[in-house]
This record gives structure tokens, C-alpha cells and sequence, in this order.
């Protein structure tokens, strides 16, 4: 008798030659902390996280001096890279330009529509998914009316914040899927660890087919 759960399924995502989703193995992802406007010092970096196991590395592209180095970085990368986005829609069209491979952006945090359709336009021409990084740290306050209806329901502290995770993913997801856009991956982050494991149970349970990216949040010690 198998010990294992069996795999929830879903459609299958190209991150560079990297595979995610449907029967693939499980992929190891971590994050450069080196300054990616140092090509030399990421590399290096991405280098030795490669050796330790990583088949993916996410790097910060918190500028368009990050985003300009971006072509320095990667061809040379020994392992696809996925670009850290927040806000600023022409530093995704620069690390598409760029070959990247995959994006880590909230569609919702652009402010206009035309410019989440340039970059989901970009994305969809090169094939690059998009990671939907829901973080609870970041995500927008409780609506009175949310915080009720979870009060009708006997809802625990827990319960609370996992829903309103699930139900953030679910606003940037409505916006790439009014636009034709499929090709995404998800993460629910909570430093909780019983909110994050909520919050993953309860998406995982929704009519939908999107793969799981699993990570805690400001993890700490």
C-alpha cells in the first residue's frame, strides 16, 4: 500500500527545458540574493545553487539597471531563470526581451489594464508562464464584508487568512484568464505555516488545473 497521497492533477508548464506540473517530478526552486545588476556575482550565485540541486532560481529585478543586465545573465545561466516582478510592467517586457524564462508577477498590482495586456501579449508570443505570488504579508487589507461572511461561517483566525490568500490568487488568476492566459503557476505564502497549509488545501480543492508552486514566506529562523 502506497504511503503517498496521490498527485493532484495538473497542466503541464515549460520553465525553459524544466518542466512543471502533470506526472513530472516535483522541482527544486530557490533565489539569488546577489545584486542582479552584478552579472558576475549572480552567475556565480546561480552556479553554485545549480550544483547544490536547484533545477530553477529566481533573481530580483527590482529596476531597470537589473533589468539591462538581465542579457549578461540569461544565456549563461546553467538553469532556467524566473524574474522577480513587482509593479513595474516594462521591467517584464525587458526580462521577456531578454530570454527569461519564466516570471513571478500579480497582474493585479498594475495599475493599467493596457500595460497588463503588453506584458501577458509578450508572454504568451515567447511561452513564458507567469507565477501568480500571492504573500500575505503583501495582500491587500480584509474587506469588512469578507472578514463578516468568514464570521458567519465560524470561521478560525487560520480559516480567515487562508480564504482571503485563495481568494487573492483568484483575482490576479481572473485577470490573465479574461485575457486568454493559462500558462500559470501559483503560490499561497503565509510565514504560518498552518495558514500557508490551509490556504494551499483550499485552492487545491477549486475546480482548476493550475500547478502549485509551495514555499513559506518570511521564513526566518
Amino acid at each position: 500500500m502506497s504511503l503517498v497521497a496521490p498527485r493532484r492533477k495538473t497542466r503541464v508548464l515549460n520553465v525553459g527545458d524544466v518542466r512543471i506540473g502533470g506526472d513530472n517530478p516535483i522541482v527544486v526552486q530557490s533565489m539569488a540574493t546577489a545584486d542582479t545588476r552584478d552579472p558576475k556575482a549572480t552567475l556565480e550565485q546561480i552556479a553554485k545553487l545549480a550544483d547544490a540541486g536547484c533545477e530553477i532560481v529566481r533573481i530580483a529585478v527590482p529596476d531597470r539597471k537589473a533589468a539591462a543586465a538581465l542579457p549578461d545573465i540569461v544565456p549563461y545561466s546553467p538553469v532556467p531563470l524566473i524574474a522577480d516582478i513587482h509593479f513595474e510592467h516594462t521591467l517584464a517586457l525587458k526580462a521577456l526581451q531578454a530570454g527569461i524564462h519564466g516570471l513571478r508577477l500579480n497582474p493585479g498590482n498594475i495599475r493599467k489594464e493596457e500595460d497588463v495586456r503588453e506584458v501577458v501579449a509578450l508572454a504568451k508570443e515567447r511561452g513564458t508562464p507567469i507565477r501568480i505570488g500571492v504573500n500575505f504579508g503583501s495582500v491587500a487589507p480584509m474587506p469588512k464584508e469578507f472578514v463578516d461572511e468568514m464570521a458567519e461561517q465560524n470561521a478560525t483566525q487560520i480559516e480567515l487568512r487562508a480564504e482571503w490568500l485563495v481568494r487573492s490568487a483568484l483575482g490576479h488568476i481572473r485577470i490573465l484568464e479574461d485575457l486568454d492566459f493559462y500558462d500559470t503557476k501559483v503560490s499561497l505564502k503565509a510565514f504560518e505555516v498552518p495558514v500557508l497549509l490551509e490556504a494551499y488545501q483550499r485552492f487545491a480543492k477549486l475546480p482548476n488545473d493550475y500547478p502549485l508552486h509551495l514555499g513559506v514566506t518570511e521564513a526566518g529562523t
